[in-house]
């Protein structure tokens, strides 16, 4: 069997939109490097200032060197039917198969990641990054941040993780059924493989322990791993691959309670990765207040973070046609809920539907009791009921209750007779959860789906 021990330099973190400024490559024969192959290279694209810093490599040295096109050929030819070994594998293999894929040649190979096989044979190692590895190991490295420089230490240690290796790790390794080289290099295995086969919210942390993406699953295992699959060029695949270090779940009984746990979850943690949760929110609200004049007024206003309106929407016009709705039903009137200007006159009166509220002639106590009426026919418009699904485990029931057409929470019990006894021996044995549009429609959409697990209360 032959290696092909690899070390690129880069313009940046991620193959999408970076280029590769160095290729070194050291065909190994597993006991020695038996062929060398190094090149600058130029990326066609400006070294940033920060990467001259680390590597030596700047724009002037590269102005003449080939482009990767011109050596993708040869580049192939040294790495095709080999095993791909590096010091973090994954980096230096989702940059030269983007950039061979770019330039008509398909890289597939198996793959080893000596970060991962040092954590394994060298177990409780300060670092595991090169130098310092290389420096506790007393492997010499010369001209650090340079592909030849970093390939030939790599070598080395490949050497040393060879002759150390007495349990047999590189050969499970190279199993074609291991995951192991799909997997963070600061991330052991098992943390991927207890995880259960069930629905459930998961939290990738970095080398801190703080929390960095929260997401959910139908199938916990599968879809942890799913993360980690493939070879995408993308930074945010990237940073997942260098700063995951561990992993955290909670099984839930269905899926949907995993969604809501998640977008809640995502709520409550902030994670640097959540982009697509932390955008979403309602924007409009239906808000009620008293006026200075003592008339209860409602009004169609942007959402606000920790407010409780008494009703959410998608847009504005919805807001007004619901607004306009309740103005028709109960007579309210137009000015006092912002749907006319105060110096024009009240179009609602003119036809008969407003009975002079806004210029004085109807007291507060009149008008106000017509909008409390209003206010409640809303909240008894709006639903409370109980959905009852699987549980975690068969002998055991999964509950999430709505109230007057907000979430509640969501928990576990044992038996359907809590149901028979009103809201408050449910409650007892949920968890409060805060409700939002965006949690409520999955709710009642996944109600009206599968109206056998829908229990009004």
């Amino acid at each position: 069997m032959l290696y092909a021990v690899v070390d690129i330099e880069t313009t940046g973190g991620h193959a999408s939109a970076n280029g590769i400024t160095e290729v070194a490559i050291n065909i190994h024969d597993g006991n020695e490097v038996v062929e060398r192959y190094s090149t600058l290279i130029n990326p066609q694209i400006h070294i940033p200032i920060y990467i001259t810093a680390l590597t030596g490599i700047d724009n002037e040295m590269v102005k003449s060197a080939p482009t990767f096109a011109d050596v993708a050929l040869q580049i192939y030819q040294l790495l095709n039917d080999k095993v791909f070994v590096a010091h973090n594998v994954n980096f230096d293999y989702s940059f030269l198969k983007h950039h061979l894929a770019a330039a008509g040649y398909n890289l597939q190979c198996k793959k080893l990641c000596t970060v991962r096989m040092s954590r394994k044979i060298f177990p409780g190692k300060v670092s595991y990054s090169l130098g310092k590895l290389c420096s506790s190991l007393q492997i010499p490295l010369q001209s650090r941040h340079r592909a030849a420089g970093d390939a030939d230490a790599t070598s080395l240690l490949f050497n040393l993780l060879q002759l150390h290796d007495v349990d047999g790790v590189i050969f499970e390794m190279l199993k074609k059924t291991s995951k192991e080289q799909v997997l963070p290099p600061h991330l052991d295995k098992t943390a991927v493989t207890r995880l259960p086969n069930q629905p459930g919210v998961y939290y990738f942390k970095d080398n801190k322990g703080k929390i960095i993406y929260v997401g959910k699953a139908k199938d916990l295992k599968k879809r942890v791993i799913s993360h980690f699959t493939g070879n995408k060029p993308n930074r945010q695949r990237q940073d997942f691959l260098k700063n995951i270090y561990n992993i955290d779940y909670v099984v839930c009984g269905t899926e949907l309670m995993a969604l809501i746990l998640e977008a809640n979850e995502i709520k409550r943690l902030w994670p640097e990765n959540n982009r697509a949760m932390k955008r979403y929110e309602h924007k409009y609200d239906l808000c009620v207040f008293e006026g200075q004049n003592g008339y209860l007024r409602l009004a169609i206003d942007k959402h606000k973070t920790n407010s409780k309106p008494l009703q959410s929407f998608n847009n504005l016009l919805e807001g007004y046609n619901f607004l306009n709705h309740l103005i028709n039903t109960y007579q309210l009137c137009a000015k006092l809920c912002y749907l006319q200007k105060a110096a024009t006159k009240c179009t609602a009166h003119e036809n008969g539907q407003c009975f002079g509220t806004c210029s004085g002639i109807e007291t507060v106590a009149i008008y106000n009791k017509r909008l409390n009426a209003a206010l409640e026919d809303i909240q008894n418009m709006q639903p409370s009921f109980a959905l009852v699904d699987e549980g975690r485990k068969d002998e055991e029931l999964s509950c999430l209750l709505v109230e007057k057409g907000k979430f509640y929470g969501m928990g576990y019990f044992t038996d359907k007779i809590y149901l028979d006894e009103g809201f408050e021996p449910v409650k007892e044995n949920l968890s409060t959860y805060q409700s939002n549009s965006y949690i409520l429609n999955l709710i009642l959409s996944h109600a009206e789906q599968h109206p056998q697990k829908l229990y009004k209360l």
